[in-house]
């Protein structure tokens, strides 16, 4: 039997997977080939055809950087208390993109129109609806016209609603591939005190849109823009503390960046950069003294309209309606309480304050301890009461008396003759006396500001004075006035604050003689009660005048230290002992109400300025004084205007501020504290 034949032959076999294998490679390097030819074609045709179109839609393409508004900074009291703080809300934002489709931009809207009514806060005055939401995302889209525009921008996000409550962050975090170009930001809202405390001191925010307008805007604003990282939107210190420290409180802006295209449409990812929180600011004023202080001047107008007072005759004083006071330690400078009476509330500015409003507070929303100010009266009936910038009265007399005495016009020991009346001028035709024609006989300097005598003054002060250097006299008045912080601004670096008026230029009716005498005894400069503090801290430190500080330090928002302010003493001029207690000596006599019972030896002075307006003449009550008056710790000024004799409605708010201040710091170093807290088991 023949044996088969294999058709497997090994050799053959190889042969066959060799040419296979040539046939892939050569198949592998062709395609390989073809590639990298049409691949060579493509690069060739983009550069040398598609060239120029690609480099001008490159050219096109462009980032937007749109700010985000940092945290602002907190203003709290010298021991901690807020008065102005920032709380934080959370916002949802809207960003357009270019692949989104009208239908699901409609539908996004009508999802959150469910959210909100889901999970939103049920106390919410309003619930926003599909349409309200498609409004605020400004795509175009008008579900209630149903019409089709343009948006108005296409970079910046758009802020859909704020407040979000921690259901609807939930949610929209717990979703974000169903709620797409959804964005939820960090934002602040400012808040103030709801005691209503140190309102004109720490002064409110307005839009930064209003803030620059070219018109009514402020020139601290008129020069930055958006560039500068600030956005229309945002608030920023209009007024006060608010204003003055406006780039320590404010921080720094983030930015967002937008990659966008010719259109505008947003083509790539966001980067952010986030805000620097602003800095805490820590004022020199107590949250009780503050309190105490504002009382005081409220409870007192009260008093000036009551039959108790008007059975006094002294302290009745009717149209009585504002008031002023400053409380400034004399060792530091520091502001312990400055007082604008009447004041508001100023919350009243956040999102926005009606023309009612406006209207309302607008007399007294300036500080009236360092400009103008006016009374709540109505509009028509303003221009007959005084502004809260009165003659300063008497309590000039302790620095006339110095003058006086630092010219060589009369001696410590010098005494004279007051009949309670003074003739000067031409054939002596001009007469004055002293309050209700009082004559207090033999007198020296020390008995001149004791009994207040306006004749001691004229007759040896400020007509001597006129008679020997003539005009050259206003002159030497006014250096002095300025030396104790009088016809100058303070330093205390707020806003608006007014460096007071002198009579001696503007008042063309009375001879320079005659301006002369009355400056002496106060009847012819205006100034603004701080001044009248920083000239009382000036007397009490014997010709130191210290600059006002109103921040005691800045911490960063994390409370880490950022600047300590220190006392500065702006200007010192020596006089002799002597002169200082004759002045004291005077002082230290003055009659006063409200002071019954006080343990601290007091060193005051009493005004009653008298001007004309609206035709009649008026009584300011205007009250310096510091204490204890061998060691000084703390001078006050007060101005209540219309408010008649300043021993009986200015000299009782300062007794009420000393006492305040005794309690938490001690006039003696060493505080009392409350009386009710001893009391309590």
């Amino acid at each position: 039997m023949r044996k088969s034949h294999s058709t497997d032959d090994p050799q053959k076999h190889e042969m066959n997977k060799r040419r296979h294998h040539t046939l892939r490679i050569n198949l592998f390097f062709f395609c390989t080939f073809f590639l990298f030819s049409v691949l060579i074609v493509r690069l060739a045709i983009l550069q040398f055809v598609e060239g120029k179109q690609l480099k001008a839609e490159e050219a096109l393409t462009t980032k937007r950087d749109t700010p985000i508004a940092p945290i602002r900074g907190n203003i709290f009291d010298r021991d901690g208390y807020p008065i102005a703080f920032t709380s934080s809300t959370q916002s949802l934002y809207f960003r357009m993109e270019t692949d989104q489709k009208k239908d699901d931009v409609i539908a996004l809207a009508y999802k959150l129109e469910a959210l909100f009514k889901q999970y939103g806060d049920a106390n919410a005055k309003t619930v926003l609806t599909a349409a309200d939401i498609l409004k605020e995302m400004d795509v175009g889209y008008d579900l209630e016209k149903k019409t089709t525009t343009p948006p108005s921008y296409s970079f910046v996000p758009r802020r859909l609603k704020s407040g979000l409550s921690q259901k609807e962050i939930a949610y929209i975090l717990e979703n974000r591939d169903e709620l797409k170009w959804l964005e939820v930001m960090e934002e602040s809202i400012r808040n103030y005190d709801t005691d209503n405390l140190a309102v004109q001191l720490i002064g409110y925010m307005r839009p930064f849109s209003r803030a620059r307008e070219p018109k009514n805007g402020l020139d601290f604003y008129k020069n930055k823009d958006n560039t500068a990282g600030y956005l229309d939107t945002e608030d920023v210190g209009y007024d006060g503390i608010e204003l003055m420290y406006q780039e320590d409180l404010r921080g720094k802006s983030g930015m967002k960046t937008y990659p966008v295209n010719a259109s505008q449409k947003i083509i790539g990812k966001v980067s952010i950069e986030p805000p620097k929180k602003g800095n805490n600011l820590f004022l020199t004023i107590n949250k009780d003294v503050q309190q105490v202080a504002e009382q005081a001047i409220l409870d007192q107008l009260v008093y000036a309209k009551s039959s108790t007072a008007r059975a006094t005759h002294y302290g009745y004083a009717p149209n009585a309606r504002a008031g002023y006071a400053v409380a400034m330690e004399v060792d530091t400078g520091r502001v312990v309480a400055m007082a604008s009476m009447p004041d508001y509330d100023p919350n009243i500015w956040s999102g926005g304050i009606s023309t009612d409003d406006y209207n309302r507070i607008q007399p007294f929303i300036n500080n009236g301890t360092i400009t103008t100010a006016y009374p709540d009266y109505p509009d028509n009936e303003l221009k007959n009461h005084p502004t809260s910038i009165v003659y300063m009265g008497s309590v000039v007399k302790p620095l006339s008396v110095l003058i006086g005495l630092n010219e060589n016009l009369f001696t410590v020991n010098t005494t004279y003759n007051d009949t309670g009346e003074f003739s000067y001028g031409k054939d002596n035709n001009a007469k004055l006396t002293n309050s209700d024609r009082a004559a207090y006989g033999l007198i020296n300097a020390a008995d001149a500001i004791w009994h207040s005598s306006n004749t001691f003054m004229s007759a040896m002060i400020g007509n001597p004075l006129y008679m020997r250097s003539g005009s050259k006299a206003v002159d030497i008045w006014e250096s002095y006035m300025n030396k104790f912080g009088l016809g100058v601004l303070t330093g205390s670096g707020l806003p608006r604050e007014f460096a007071g008026i002198s009579e001696f230029k503007t008042n063309t009716k009375e001879t320079l003689q005659s301006r002369m005498v009355y400056a002496s005894w106060g009847q012819n400069e205006k100034y603004t009660t701080l001044q009248l503090a920083q000239y009382a801290t000036t007397l009490a430190n014997k010709g130191k005048k210290l600059k006002p500080l109103l921040v005691d330090k800045i911490e960063t928002y994390d409370f880490k230290p950022v600047k300590q302010m220190e006392p500065e003493v702006m200007e010192e001029t020596t006089f002799p002992q002597s002169y200082w207690d004759s002045i004291q000596r005077g002082m230290l006599k003055v009659n006063v109400q409200g002071f019954e019972g006080f343990p601290y030896s007091v060193a005051r002075k009493t005004g009653t300025s008298t001007q004309s307006v609206g035709g009649k003449m008026i009584d300011n009550a205007v009250f310096i004084a510091y204490a204890p008056a061998e060691k000084p710790k703390l001078a006050i000024a007060v101005v209540v205007p219309e408010g008649g004799f300043g021993a009986w409605n200015a000299a009782p708010i300062a007794r009420k501020i000393f006492d305040a201040y005794d309690q938490q710091y001690g006039l003696d170093g060493v505080p009392k504290g409350n009386p009710a807290d001893k009391a309590a088991p």
